[in-house]
């Protein structure tokens, strides 16, 4: 048995998700521009992986029209993903520079997105892609965060130390709200980092303060504020009933908001803050809230699902605590004979030759080591398109690799020390 400590697989950090409740599917796309697709029916199961692409990164993801999955990024084009063919199906230039934010409507037959320039635009989902429908009031700053109300009469968007709240018929801002009111701390920006809009009216924002504010956006007044970070409250996702909510912060740590009744049986309820938990050792950048979970990504590479208690109805599967911490598919490849192994990163490939021992001894025990492992090449692949498999022959001569559209196969020729490929 080898014990191999040098695979320096760095793992991207989870950008953003989106959750599907209808088909149970969960999309999640990582820093690197990757895409994957867990499916919530087979035991959380990784059935998809849309391998990433050094032009496109992938700032906001949502499904429209069914099971019609797209994703915006800082390079400006809205993409739609073929999940049958695993890669990147049409793109089209949303016209307003790098795409901070896109939500879709209720019925998924519309797409909103926030851009640089401080425009919100509508997109018509049509058979076959995407068509530009119009522009809506446009006003100064990058707009981060869209919320689409459960009707779909309005939008609300979130920018620097304010939001506002747009009629969608007219294209019209009917309220901007400042959320920069503490004297104090007026001389730092506010960002307004993730927005809600639910069916009663109230929109919740989630800041770089830390708190989570309760807005009656027709008065234009602040109903309720929870701080429940010292750092940044980074997104924020509600359940489908709107009676919970799931906050990511800076600090790592996430945190359960829930709608109760403030008496025993009484009609009055308000949001009170139920549950933390600490997951994660870096910044929470995406949650989302499914039927019967709380689900959470961070930049540690971490996805974590949590499951609601009181949600589930008996013991098994579902009532696990999962964390997604390692890649679920294979970026190791070994050639016993030739006793060489194939690492895959997303950009290159390594190939390592094994240490050797002339020494015996019983089960357990550390050999020393008389020959060190020895890398013998590193294998750049050329293009933009990140590596999606790699495998070396059990005998050690043949190597290849493929990204989303083409193959490679290379012939490892070993010249005394030295080991050279050569492309065929």
């Amino acid at each position: 048995v080898h014990r191999v400590r040098f695979f320096g697989l760095v793992p991207a950090g989870v950008r953003c998700l989106a959750c599907q409740p209808r088909v149970a599917r969960l999309a999640l796309a990582r820093t690197d521009g990757a895409v994957e697709v867990y499916n919530f029916a087979a035991n959380y199961f990784q059935e998809k992986v849309i391998p990433g692409h050094e032009a496109r990164s992938v700032e906001s993801l949502c499904w429209a029209a069914g099971e019609r999955l797209f994703g915006a990024g800082l390079g400006g084009d809205i993409t739609e993903y073929d999940l049958s063919a695993l890669s990147a199906a049409r793109a089209l230039d949303g016209g307003g520079g790098p795409i901070w934010s896109m939500v879709a409507n209720g019925p998924g037959t519309q797409l909103a997105i926030g851009c640089e320039d401080g425009s919100v635009k509508i997109f018509q989902v049509v058979p076959g892609g995407i068509q530009f429908e119009r522009n809506l009031d446009r006003r100064k700053g990058r707009v981060l965060c869209l919320s689409w109300h459960p009707a779909g009469t309005h939008i609300v968007a979130g920018s620097i130390d304010f939001f506002r709240v747009i009629d969608v018929t007219s294209g019209q801002t009917v309220q901007r709200i400042m959320v920069n009111h503490q004297v104090e701390k007026a001389k730092r920006e506010c960002v307004v980092w993730a927005i809600a809009l639910l069916s009663s009216g109230t929109v919740v924002s989630a800041d770089s303060f830390g708190r989570v504010q309760f807005w009656d956006w027709e008065q234009g007044t602040l109903a309720e504020s929870h701080t429940v970070s010292t750092s940044a409250a980074l997104s924020l996702a509600v359940s489908e009933k709107e009676d919970s909510m799931i906050v990511g912060t800076s600090t790592g740590a996430t945190y359960q908001l829930q709608l109760l009744p403030v008496k025993l049986g009484g009609r009055e309820k308000r949001w009170v803050r139920t549950k933390p938990f600490q997951f994660h050792s870096h910044d929470v950048r995406a949650v989302a809230h499914s039927p019967s979970a709380l689900i959470s990504g961070g930049l540690d590479a971490q996805l974590v699902i949590r499951p609601l208690m009181e949600k589930v109805q008996k013991k098994g599967y579902d009532a696990v605590l999962r964390k997604f911490t390692f890649p679920h598919r294979r970026l190791v490849s070994c050639a016993r004979k030739a006793r060489l192994l194939l690492f895959q990163f997303s950009q290159y490939l390594e190939l390592w030759r094994l240490g050797s021992t002339e020494e015996t001894g019983k089960d357990g025990e550390v050999l020393p080591v008389c020959r060190m492992p020895e890398h013998l090449v590193q294998l750049k692949s050329k293009g933009p398109e990140h590596i999606y498999c790699s495998c070396i022959s059990p005998c050690g001569t043949w190597l290849g690799y493929s990204t989303a559209s083409r193959f490679q196969l290379y012939r490892v020729c070993c010249d005394g020390d030295g080991v050279s490929l050569r492309k065929v």
